[in-house]
């Protein structure tokens, strides 16, 4: 039983024995029966009482047939001796019954203590350790209940590198011997760097389940409150937990809510967040030691960190949980779909060949859709192809089939679609065609996706020339053969326009500008985040980098369009399938583009007649930014 309900037990046995006593006490001890004044003044006058016996006010007395009775006489009547004389009543006086004073203190006083009982229990409850003020100043670290689904190794994929890493810890800890005799050192900290979703709580859950050592886990968050000096109070109750249970691990999940620069905060020196930083520092490498205590940390922004806390001697290692590669996604693919009824068909290396960037929370959302479809279809298990649906779902959105279009924007879509795909298609050094739709998903009226054959970490010149062409693939499919522009390409625009000018400021890509930066970031580390560029470039720089932006863009608009007119007739017959089957695979692709007739069971609908291209009449309806994107899967070329 808890401890906290032990008390309360007890407390609530003195308080029923407390009430009990103070009843007894009250209750009358005779067991005469009572009898009316007036009555026994009849009962005198008729010879019916032999004798009585009065203590104050209070008479006992007895009948000539022997029973006895009781009553209250009232206070100094003068008769009443007279009457009872009168009648040959024996009369014994006794002095009053005097009621002890700490007996009627207690009585009169009993609510009163009660109340302050009540108090003084709860105020125990909420004290902290070492007597502070409630219970604002104690740890808010939960320690591992062993009886809770333990998680392990066996439940992590996709990081073997960081898993190799922590595991060495585990090993310290069960064999020291093993290490200590050639001289070495446990680890003090271990920080798991990452992106969001990579594992890293996961990881650290799994270090809970293998370590058979106490575990303490607490949020970042879970130090800093309203009020001045809980933090570093709660840091000095969590640290004293530890050297308790030593040896032992702690967990401290999102350390950037606590562990950023120092000098950054509105409160200067004084700021809370900092006070509780610096005893943070001090109880991980300070005067008193902490042999046995281990602390680790996950956060994925290390950038805002402050020096002091990731030098060695507090975060000894850095382990980075990164995204996991084709390998790893299979392995997660195979964890997640463990409890999940698949067919045969469900090839899991192929689904994480399709899944590029995807972390291990993605691929965990991509099982969960695709089980959820099949059960919304009724299914005993889950196919390839609710595989292949969940993925463009999460990867391009979801199907809008009730969104009502025009047979001229389905016309516009087609024919935007077509030149991303048919540029796609004849660009070396471009990632594979996938799939092309013009079903609307997400934002987007159509989508043309692409995946590459293997992970990519950077990205050659010559492909972030072809992806400009691609970009632009779709505007000039547009004004070839339909004679007009659209909004559609607005974010095609908008992404190329940015990548070109990261080709010149940042990657050093252009010749005339040469291998130099242009534009500092300012970043503000409390906020975390980029708050613009600094200019440290002249309006003459600033000229010919608009200039060679401008120029990286038009030289694949000029690409794709000799693509695109020289291939006019595969651009037709790709916009027609698109309208007549709305979704295109790399197969159907190939052939259309190779001009061979596709093998279909049915005959296609009839074309919808071109629209004239000088009818004043026609709208062109305000498209979302987004729509005619090329499509999700192709990955942002930055720098790993």
């Amino acid at each position: 039983m808890n401890q906290v309900y032990k008390n309360l037990a007890l407390w609530l046995i003195i308080a029923i024995i407390l009430i009990s006593f103070i009843n007894i006490m009250g209750q009358s001890t005779s067991s005469h029966p009572q009898v009316v004044f007036s009555e026994f003044m009849n009962q005198v006058e008729n010879g019916e009482v032999t004798e009585v016996v009065m203590q104050g006010n209070q008479i006992v007395g007895q009948y000539t047939s022997g029973t006895t009775f009781q009553t209250i006489a009232p206070n100094e009547d003068p008769n009443l001796i007279r009457i009872m004389r009168e009648n040959s009543i024996r009369i014994e006086v006794k002095p009053p019954e005097q009621t002890s004073w700490y007996l009627s203190a207690l009585i009169s006083w009993f609510p009163m203590l009660l109340l302050l009982a009540i108090w003084i229990f709860f105020m125990r409850q909420m004290q902290s350790g070492g007597g502070k003020a409630l219970s604002f100043g104690k740890s808010k670290a939960r320690l591992l209940n062993e009886s809770k689904k333990k998680i392990t190794f066996k439940d992590v994929a996709g990081c073997d590198e960081a898993k190799e890493e922590v595991h060495e810890i585990i090993e310290f800890l069960k064999e020291p011997q093993k290490f200590s005799k050639l001289g070495g050192k446990i680890p003090k900290g271990v920080l798991m760097i990452g992106p969001p979703g990579t594992g890293k709580t996961l990881l650290a859950r799994a270090i809970a389940g293998e370590a058979s050592v106490p575990f303490f886990s607490i949020s970042g968050s879970d130090f800093v409150e309203m009020f001045v000096g809980v933090g570093a109070s709660r840091v000095r109750d969590l640290f004293e937990q530890g050297k308790k249970n030593s040896p032992c691990i702690i967990f401290i999940d999102e350390i950037d809510a606590v562990g950023r620069h120092r000098g950054a905060g509105l409160g200067g020196g004084h700021d809370e967040r900092e006070q509780t930083l610096n005893q943070l520092l001090v109880e991980m490498d300070g005067f008193e030691n902490n042999d046995g205590v281990i602390l680790i940390a996950a956060t994925n922004r290390p950038d805002v960190l402050d020096p002091a806390l990731l030098r060695p001697g507090r975060f000894d290692r850095q382990v980075v949980v990164g995204q996991p590669d084709i390998k790893g996604r299979a392995a997660i693919l195979k964890i997640h779909t463990a409890n999940v009824p698949i067919t045969d068909d469900v090839e899991l290396k192929t689904i994480a060949r399709g899944t590029p960037g995807f972390t291990g929370a993605d691929l965990a959302n991509l099982v969960n859709e695709a089980a959820l479809l099949a059960a919304r279809n009724e299914k005993n298990s889950v196919t390839m192809a609710d595989f292949e649906e969940a993925k463009d779902k999460v990867m391009m959105g979801v199907e809008r089939r009730s969104m009502v279009i025009t047979e001229t924007e389905k016309r516009n879509t087609a024919f935007h679609e077509a030149g991303h795909t048919l540029v796609a298609y004849k660009l070396p050094d471009t990632d594979p065609l996938h799939k092309v739709t013009i079903i609307p998903r997400g934002r987007a009226l159509g989508v043309t996706m692409q995946l590459p054959k293997e992970d990519q970490h950077t990205y050659l010149r010559s492909y972030l020339y072809n992806r400009l062409a691609i970009l632009m693939g779709g505007r000039l499919a547009e004004e070839i053969c339909l004679g007009q522009m659209t909004t559609g390409a607005g974010n095609d625009i908008e992404v190329a326009t940015d990548l070109a000018r990261k080709m010149v400021c940042e990657w050093g890509m252009s010749d005339k500008m040469g291998p130099i930066t242009y534009g500092q970031k300012e970043e503000q580390v409390f906020l975390g985040k980029d708050l613009g560029s600094n200019k440290n470039f002249s309006d003459e720089t600033a000229k010919l980098i608009d200039l060679e932006v401008k120029g990286l863009v038009m030289n694949g608009y000029n690409t794709a369009k000799s693509i695109l007119t020289d291939h006019l007739d595969a651009l037709e017959r790709l916009a027609q399938a698109l309208l007549d089957r709305e979704t295109l695979d790399l197969n159907e692709i190939t052939e259309i583009i190779d001009g061979i007739s596709p093998k279909s069971s049915e005959d296609p609908p009839p074309s919808a007649p071109a629209p004239a291209k000088d009818d004043k009449d026609s709208k062109v309806k305000d498209i979302l930014d987004g729509d005619g994107l090329m499509g999700g899967g192709m990955p942002d070329p930055s720098p790993a």
